[in-house]
């Protein structure tokens, strides 16, 4: 194995077999994966069939390999269990070879969703919003975020709205917040600095929404307040 192949651990409270559940029901897997779109080649639907459900490998329980070679292994771990990616080789797939990096940016965010779901919500429905964007200026600085470590509590006032939770994960360009005001939500925030692959930088922002929460008032907020900071961009195939 190249030693440039990444691999992504996420530990779950959770038994191995309700994680490896939310990797191939597809029921399961509309509460974690992704974010709701609908684009020039589909949506979420179409995505989580694409991804999932083609050309996969599923045939020792507990290790799923897709379509273009990434490999999930689930498996028993102290507290719960234990989800590892390994990464395909770079090259494995010379359509998607530029956006390399950025699916591995996005499969960190997405196992960190399956935690939170598996963890906070195993049964429930979320509605999601997302942005993207270019700006040289750091997400988190821009929404008086401070990167603390997993576990950690935080207050503070997000666009306009009183919020508060705890730390789920950070890693090299993200952080994941639980969110009480959002039906004990999820905020996902991803920023990359300008340089040599990102020459104009790149922020994300994915949040997961629960209950009765009004997905239409955060979204006007958040959006006026996004076209502010960031130009918008969109993602292949959205």
């Amino acid at each position: 194995m190249s030693e440039e192949t990444p691999r992504i651990v996420v530990t779950v409270a959770a038994p191995a077999e309700a994680v490896w559940d939310a990797l191939r029901n597809k029921d399961k897997i509309r509460h974690w994966h992704g974010w709701e779109y609908e684009g020039t080649q589909g949506g979420l639907e179409e995505e989580i069939d694409l991804i999932y459900f083609t050309k996969v490998d599923d045939s020792q329980v507990g290790t799923l390999i897709l379509g273009d070679g990434d490999r999930f292994v689930v498996e028993p771990a102290e507290g719960g269990s234990r989800i590892t990616l390994t990464r395909s080789p770079r090259g494995a797939n010379p359509d998607w070879e530029a956006y390399y990096d950025d699916i591995t940016e996005g499969w960190t965010t997405f196992l960190n969703q399956l935690k939170f779901a598996l963890e906070q919500h195993p049964d429930d429905e979320r509605r999601t919003l997302f942005y993207v964007g270019t700006g040289a200026a750091s997400l988190t600085g821009e929404l008086g975020v401070d990167i603390r470590p997993a576990g950690t509590s935080y207050e503070l006032e997000l666009i306009g709205e009183a919020v508060k939770g705890e730390v789920l994960y950070t890693s090299e360009h993200q952080v994941g917040l639980t969110v009480d005001a959002w039906g004990n939500g999820l905020l996902v925030l991803s920023y990359i600095p300008p340089g040599e692959l990102k020459p104009d930088g790149s922020a994300m922002a994915i949040l997961s929404l629960y209950g009765d929460v009004d997905r239409d008032a955060l979204d006007a907020r958040w959006k006026n307040w996004w076209e502010t900071h960031y130009v918008p961009a969109s993602l292949p195939g959205t």
